[in-house]
């Protein structure tokens, strides 16, 4: 068992696990709506080509927990990701682990701060964890 420490989540810190969705990320910022609505462009790659996949937009809920948090399960979705945006402005906890022949490697923990999405791709994952008082989420599988 290991006892984790959590990282503030920022692109660089989580880079080997994928990316982060945020305005930083953006290439291209617009003004729509008649420069009434910011828009920042195309932030995150979608990928939904893998065997005939089609994207899925759900609500995920995670339950309210208090620290320590014992991690039971990690999962992998190999044929697509899932990008989890969060629906209020509270940090969310994120462990993610590489894939080392089927099985998890070291898991890694980050703090998301309110206004950070996380895209979780070829690697593995625990379930997502809510802040103290539980979380929503806005799910985009792809």
């Amino acid at each position: 068992m290991w006892e984790l420490k959590t990282t503030p989540l920022s692109a660089d810190a989580f880079r080997p696990f994928g990316e982060v969705i945020e305005t930083d990320n953006a290439s291209e910022i617009r003004l729509i709506n008649k420069g009434t609505t910011t828009r920042f462009h195309d932030i995150a790659p979608v990928d939904v080509s893998a065997e005939g996949g089609h994207p899925l937009i759900s609500i995920f809920r995670g339950k309210p927990f208090d620290f320590p948090i014992r991690i039971e399960m990690m999962e992998r979705h190999p044929l697509g990701s899932q990008a989890f945006m969060p629906l209020s402005a509270r940090p969310y906890l994120i462990v993610v682990a590489h894939d080392e022949s089927g099985a998890p490697g070291e898991p890694v923990a980050f703090l998301a701060a309110p206004g950070q999405a996380s895209p979780i791709t070829a690697c593995l994952a625990s379930p997502v964890a809510g802040a103290r008082g539980g979380i929503r989420f806005l799910v985009v599988d792809a």
